[in-house]
């Protein structure tokens, strides 16, 4: 059976012309129902209706209930029907570039073998959940496609470089505002000579790397094993459930955001008392403004209503030691969370909660003086090398180690599963 290359091109289900703003949604992650209701008013192409169509059935309504997935395959089938979604009649690569204000980075839409994700060359990071991937598997069973792209993170390739800045020149199939002002724009790519070089490229890659889609891309896992189960003799190796739904982008237009902790009590402490135990492990210095960390081995603490930064006075693990524990958010959890704190699993603990850096450090001042949270910490970003290097030695991250801005959008493309 032939194996398909680690990029393979896709079946896209695009948005027709002049529909991608009236379809393109947040990831169905990234909002709750009640949200995505709001988000959704008066507009019947928007993309959760697929994603979180729960907000098309009474509210309190079983997110995870057979319901909710049948509603969302009734609406991807209506959008099919009535010709706001267009299936593309071959299967074709995709460039797609985010641009979050100054930021910009451009990569590919594609199918991600599947086989090189169950062998590990597709690269993880991350746990997932079992309720979570479900949840994913559940979904693509009845909408009968992937809706919702993973993103792969790769090391720059001139080849396929010199294929996305050939197609960019082209006018782009769409380009749409989504949340936050993030513009998305896609182009097709669709001459042989340019999948091939795509695809001969991507088969030249030892390893690429999830950066985000860990559920998504182990759902479609088990989908096609179902599929297989189902197909028996008819199975070939090449239909589209074969592969998985992703953006790819080379690393070095990527970026992460910092990923910031806050938590509800000092375990039993006064403030002068959590101070001096945080003092046995870090220097303290208080700040006038907000502290923001400026380089890794530095953190920020806001308690009450000061700044404070935080620098080790004690041996650190290297990278080289152990890549995960190596990691700031580790040694945060293992300096102060752990030991101070006394909160030892961050994935239990309802101690404990996780804050987006795009929020910026106001957040954090915000969640502690309202008495929500007694404390926040503010860390510097993960880099994408740490990633790779956690990766390359098959370990995972804490949990909310990694926060990549801009999002990726759900409804610019779909993979169907045949």
């Amino acid at each position: 059976m032939t194996k398909l290359p680690l990029f393979t091109p896709i079946y896209g289900i695009l948005p027709a012309k002049g529909k991608a703003q009236e379809i393109i949604a947040p990831p169905y992650d990234v909002l709750d129902s009640e949200e995505a209701r709001e988000l959704a008013k008066g507009k019947p192409l928007s993309f959760l209706h697929v994603s979180k169509a729960e907000i098309d059935l009474p509210p309190g309504t079983d997110v995870h209930s057979e319901a909710v997935y049948k509603k969302a395959a009734e609406n991807f089938g209506k959008m099919l029907a009535e010709g706001a979604l267009v299936r593309q009649s071959k299967p074709c690569f995709y460039a797609y570039r985010l641009q979050m204000g100054a930021h910009i980075q451009t990569g590919l839409m594609v199918g991600a073998c599947v086989d090189d994700y169950d062998a590990n060359r597709i690269r993880k990071h991350e746990f997932t959940r079992p309720v979570k991937e479900d949840d994913r598997v559940n979904q693509i069973k009845y909408v009968k496609a992937q809706t919702g792209p993973g993103i792969i993170a790769y090391k720059q390739v001139p080849e396929i470089d010199a294929v996305i800045r050939k197609n960019v020149k082209k006018d782009p199939l769409f380009s749409a505002t989504g949340q936050g002002g993030v513009i998305h724009t896609l182009w097709l790519i669709d001459e042989a000579a340019d999948i091939k070089a795509i695809s001969d490229a991507s088969e030249k890659q030892k390893t690429v790397y999830i950066a985000d889609g860990h559920h998504r891309s182990a759902a479609a896992s088990r989908v096609k094993k179902l599929m297989v189960e189902q197909r028996g003799a008819a199975h070939t190796g090449t239909e589209p459930y074969n592969v998985y739904l992703a953006a790819a982008f080379p690393v070095n237009e990527m970026k992460i955001w910092d990923y910031n902790r806050v938590v509800k009590d000092l375990n039993g402490l006064a403030p002068e008392a959590f101070l001096a135990a945080v003092k046995k492990s870090f220097e303290v210095k208080e700040t006038k403004g907000q502290a923001k960390p400026a380089a890794r081995r530095e953190f920020g603490l806001y308690l009450g209503g000061k700044w404070y930064l935080l620098k080790p006075v004690v041996k650190t693990p290297s990278k080289e030691e152990d890549p995960v524990k190596a990691l700031d958010v580790s040694v945060l959890s293992d300096l102060v969370l752990d030991k101070v704190l006394g909160i030892r699993d961050l994935r239990k603990s309802d101690r404990v909660d996780f804050v987006g850096g795009i929020r910026g450090l106001g957040e954090l001042e915000k969640r502690v003086d309202s008495g929500e949270m007694a404390a926040a910490f503010a860390l510097h970003a993960t880099s994408l090398d740490e990633l790779i290097s956690v990766a390359d030695d098959n370990q995972v991250m804490p949990p909310k180690s990694t926060w990549f801005e801009p999002k990726l959008a759900d409804g610019v493309v779909s993979n169907p599963l045949l």
